[in-house]
């Protein structure tokens, strides 16, 4: 079952002037899916298969003309010499058009932004966000709408959520991520792994995270990294103003779906995250994956950060619009409470150009328990 995703309106304007497109973003999310329901008169090949692979590193060229003018080149990472060749031809006619895919951020754009700069538009593709998916989501307990995650072999295949995350992690994640940091020990990277689900919206400490696991801080660096580049987890800045002598300098980690998280944090179904201590940590991450989704189908950079001063005052989410600066408190709770507004209310005296604030609560709306929005 095919699902539109948002991106589209914007990789298709894209398309309009640029000979390359590049799609990346998490495996399985739907890059090759898109690209052959936007380009279906497209010819299209797959850098995965060995086979395919061979023939192409045997004569770049020979394999780019069986490919015609356009084509759909699939997980082009694994084969970065082809790039040269796809600057040279764009660069001769601009006619062509490549549409490229890739699930390693590190090794795609380090050899893609030596290659083809200036001659492609790069999109990240996501797991599907909510107005992909509404109405339909609307009708989920926001527990199992957690637990499930937004990842397209769940939603459109219907894969039960266990069986997909934990096929998902052996499969991907300890083959890509093992493979590209050459880690060694399984069982102190399965460690690392539980430990950066457990820490998901907090401010990462990777000293602590390295004394647990029991290796080297460069170490711990190195593989949050990798998971980085492998579009498991991102970092929010904090928000930095005039007042930045009190504020915190560590950046939160999140993860890109919801449904691996509750995978790593142990979660077999979705009841148990009802009364789990984390829950609100699920929650939150889920709203910043939202927002960061929202500008990334836009074809925008990320806007969002986080506020907390050493003293331990915070509030979760500040966006940064051409308007001013909107705020957003993340609550699991499914009742508003007035001390939801505290931290908010403080803020909004410290910050001069706040434009907006809202509160986002597990809270009833319509029938619906999915993130319900009050705005103050």
């Amino acid at each position: 079952m095919y699902i539109p995703r948002r991106i589209s309106a914007a990789v298709m304007e894209a398309a309009k002037y640029y000979p390359v497109i590049i799609l990346t973003g998490p495996r399985q999310t739907g890059k090759t899916t898109l690209a052959k329901n936007l380009f279906e008169s497209f010819s299209f090949t797959n850098l995965e298969e060995a086979d395919t692979r061979a023939f192409a590193k045997e004569d770049i060229n020979a394999f780019l003309d069986n490919l015609g003018d356009n084509a759909i080149i699939d997980e082009v990472q694994n084969l970065p010499e082809i790039l040269s060749s796809i600057q040279a031809r764009v660069d001769k006619d601009k006619s062509l058009r490549y549409i490229l895919t890739g699930s390693n951020n590190f090794s795609l754009m380090h050899n893609a932004s030596q290659s083809l700069a200036g001659r492609a538009a790069l999109f990240e593709v996501l797991p599907f966000a909510f107005d992909e998916l509404s109405p339909e989501v609307n009708n989920i307990e926001t527990s199992e709408l957690l637990w499930r995650g937004l990842y397209p072999g769940v939603i459109a295949d219907r894969i039960p959520p266990y069986i997909f995350y934990r096929n998902y992690y052996s499969t991907y994640i300890e083959r890509d991520v093992r493979g590209f940091a050459q880690i060694q020990n399984i069982d102190s990277f399965q460690k690392f792994m539980k430990l950066t689900a457990a820490r998901t919206a907090t401010e990462y400490n990777k000293a602590a995270v390295s004394v647990e696991v029991g290796v080297s801080a460069p170490t711990i660096n190195s593989w949050l990294s990798v998971l980085k580049a492998s579009y498991i987890v991102y970092t929010l800045p904090p928000y930095f103003a005039n007042i930045s002598k009190r504020l915190t300098k560590t950046p939160k980690l999140y993860f890109y779906d919801t449904g691996l998280l509750c995978y790593l944090l142990g979660i077999e179904e979705y009841p148990q995250l009802t009364n789990h201590p984390l829950k609100g940590a699920v929650f939150e991450n889920m709203a910043v994956n939202e927002l960061l989704k929202n500008r990334f189908n836009q074809a925008k950079d990320p806007n969002i950060f986080f506020y907390r001063e050493n003293s331990g005052r915070e509030v979760d989410i500040i966006q940064t619009l051409p308007d001013g600066l909107h705020l957003y408190e993340v609550k699991a709770g499914k009742t508003f409470q007035p001390d939801f507004l505290k931290n908010i209310k403080y803020l909004q005296s410290v910050l001069p150009d706040v434009k907006e604030s809202t509160v986002i609560y597990d809270g009833e709306s319509k029938g619906s328990s999915l993130l319900n929005i009050r705005q103050i």
